[in-house]
């Protein structure tokens, strides 16, 4: 995506106000700090610089909006896109992460292998290949969905909102696992079998949206891996 269109994507929520002028130096390729402007919640500002916003969309999984990814977690969480991975090693093994003490939201819980959100312009599948290297130190491949639609809405103990249209996906990877020590504190391998057991005896050990995805995919089929409620996402 041009960093033209970009910004034409972001502008969507915004009056014809001053469009012109912002629409004009993106396509000189000017980069606007966040000083210039960035995309609140109610449309009121601009920014073009997409890399670390998250896309804002109505109850209908349609893009209304961005907004700072830094500052979009409150008591008020507007609803946003991102993704949910679950990462299998050649043994059917899935890799669990627990998440940073430093985070901001659920500190040291254990969670699914990857989440993250989609930038705009971006498929969850792009958001992936992205994320899992950045965050995990690795590339997936056969990624293929498991739950399209999930959508979910938790709170954590300090009051701060998730709310995510968060379609859920099962991917493959090799190599050795080196995590970003700002994402993830620690990691493990379990069956499926086991996360399922922590999932319905002791769902307060995952996060919220782990705990409910484990629980809406149920059993293993087959060679042990869960079953896939969609179609092929990723040819590798």
């Amino acid at each position: 995506m041009t960093r033209l269109s970009e910004c034409r994507w972001v502008l969507n929520v915004l009056t014809d106000n001053g469009i012109e002028d912002v629409l004009s130096m993106c396509s000189r390729d000017e980069s606007p700090t966040m000083t210039q402007g960035s995309v609140q919640h109610d449309g009121s500002a601009i920014i073009c610089d997409t890399a670390d916003v998250v896309v804002l969309v109505d109850d209908f999984a349609q893009p209304v909006g961005t907004a700072p990814r830094a500052g979009v977690h409150t008591t008020t969480t507007p609803l946003h896109l991102a993704f949910s991975v679950y990462l299998i090693d050649g043994d059917g093994r899935v890799l669990l992460t627990r998440r940073a003490l430093s985070k901001a939201t659920w500190p040291g819980v254990w969670t699914n292998s990857c989440c993250g959100h989609l930038r705009p312009g971006e498929s969850a599948v792009e958001a992936i290949h992205r994320r899992v290297p950045e965050e995990l130190g690795v590339d997936v491949t056969g990624l293929r969905p498991l739950l399209p639609d999930f959508r979910y809405r938790a709170i954590d103990a300090s009051g701060v909102v998730e709310n995510e249209i968060c379609p859920v996906f099962i991917g493959q990877i090799n190599g050795t696992v080196t995590v970003d020590p700002d994402e993830v504190m620690e990691t493990t391998w379990v069956t499926w079998e086991e996360l399922a057991t922590i999932a319905a005896s002791t769902p307060r050990l995952l996060s919220p949206w782990c705990a409910a995805q484990v629980a809406s995919l149920g059993p293993p089929v087959g060679d042990g891996i869960v079953g896939s409620q969609g179609g092929r996402a990723d040819a590798g």
